[in-house]
């Protein structure tokens, strides 16, 4: 049972400790108050949304009660159904406190699946989904790396979101995304059925991952653009090889070679952690191929059906219409659906 009362007094001394002048000295026990405050004042915040829908669902049903104008019983009833539905998600969220969305970052590696160029056009789809997304959370993005290909698609593009549940809300989109639509280089008006996989990795906090100077090999090349064709004529592209674990991972996106090494070991980063995690609770194998799979049309996730204007969700068996807001960022109820359900 939440002890409301505890949780604001615990917040008020949290208060009462970062406003000591001294404390901005020792950097990481801020931080670590930090987090605790926005954590916090999460839980306090939900437990007002809550009572506030409680006393409305009491409102409305006065109101049934008293028998007044069809008008205003009909009215009451409508919304007594949405508030009691949002209710019962305040209470399960405030009940899960792993589920609280603090300050967080996630690197989402997005890859173009079966299809050719219509897959390749397909990630770029999803990749603009989640930067809209993002930008209506107000989450700062980055992009990490990328390989884009003939037609402005991506065969691959990994980029970083920062912010409020980046990577709590994200969690969930892991897998393989089947699109149905009929591409635009098809003349005859056939729907085509395309994948892209999608990878969500938390991103560790600093000193979280250790990695030895002499555990890495890094080589340095020309990057590439569609084609193969090089875009840069210097060795300004980075590829780093975690020689215990044979994890490789690239960077190319920046035309300096100090920030791609930069983009490539947040990306290394992330996929240590990962590795690490998958480890301890016995997994043959990572997180990531769990999620990504082999690609293949029947490990599907979600489908994108824009003739019929559908977006389906097969864990949850759950449909959402009009797939051109989703496309737009609009992800709010796919996302809560998912953070509410039993996954």
């Amino acid at each position: 049972m939440l002890d409301i009362e505890s949780i604001k007094k615990e917040y008020n001394e949290l208060l009462n400790q970062l406003s000591d002048p001294e404390l901005i000295s020792d950097w990481e026990k801020f931080e670590k108050l930090s987090r605790k405050k926005e954590h916090l004042e999460k839980i306090i915040n939900k437990h007002k949304e809550l009572k506030e829908t409680q006393k409305k669902i009491e409102e409305n049903k006065a109101i049934i009660a008293s028998g007044e104008a069809s008008e205003l019983i009909i009215l009451a009833q409508d919304e007594i159904s949405s508030l009691i539905e949002k209710g019962k998600a305040l209470e399960k969220e405030l009940n899960s406190p792993k589920e609280s969305f603090g300050k967080e970052a996630s690197i989402i590696e997005i890859r173009a699946g079966t299809g050719g160029e219509e897959a390749a056009l397909f990630a770029g789809n999803l990749f603009k989904m989640y930067s809209r997304y993002a930008d209506l959370q107000g989450w700062s993005q980055r992009i990490l790396n990328s390989h884009s290909s003939e037609l402005k698609g991506f065969k691959e593009i990994v980029f970083e979101l920062n912010g409020d549940g980046a990577y709590s809300k994200m969690k969930y989109e892991g897998g393989v995304h089947r699109v149905q639509r009929i591409p635009e280089t098809e003349k005859s008006g056939r729907v085509h059925t395309s994948t892209a996989t999608v990878a969500i990795l938390l991103k560790p906090k600093r000193a979280q991952i250790r990695i030895r100077p002499d555990d890495l090999q890094l080589d340095f090349f020309k990057a590439s653009g569609p084609g193969g064709q090089y875009v840069n004529k210097r060795m300004t592209a980075v590829r780093i090889t975690h020689i215990p674990t044979g994890i490789a991972v690239a960077s190319q996106t920046e035309r300096n070679q100090v920030k791609n090494k930069e983009n490539a070991m947040s990306i290394l980063e992330a996929k240590i952690l990962e590795k690490q995690e998958a480890e301890e609770i016995g997994k043959m194998s990572d997180k990531r191929n769990a999620q990504v799979g082999q690609a293949k049309r029947a490990e599907k996730i979600r489908t994108y059906n824009f003739p019929q204007d559908r977006v389906t969700d097969h864990r949850i068996k759950k449909s959402w219409h009009n797939i051109n807001a989703i496309m737009e960022g609009d992800l709010n109820p796919i996302i809560e659906e998912l953070n509410h359900s039993s996954l």
